[in-house]
């Protein structure tokens, strides 16, 4: 009964391996496209809001990407783990 929980077990685990590698994988594009909307959103909300198209946008846009970027530079100071033991 033993052997054949272990042999259950073994293709689960491998699985998860795969699925923890790919996300491990994509990890560092995932932070790119982040840093990158980061800017975008800082970008137009200060253009919006320094043109005076429309301030109160602007100001949200550029508090939001400021999060953002906060947020982001989290992740890369602390990245989730992968690994499954």
């Amino acid at each position: 009964m033993v052997e054949l929980h272990l042999y259950i077990l073994s293709p689960l685990s491998d699985f998860a391996n795969m699925i923890s590698m790919h996300f491990a994988e994509i990890w560092d594009f995932l932070i790119f496209i982040g840093r990158i909307s980061a800017v975008v959103v800082v970008l137009s909300g200060a253009i919006l809001w320094f043109t005076s198209a429309n301030d109160k946008r602007g100001k949200g846009l550029v508090a939001s990407g400021i999060l953002l970027a906060v947020v982001i530079q989290y992740f890369v100071m602390y990245p989730p783990l992968f690994s499954v033991t």
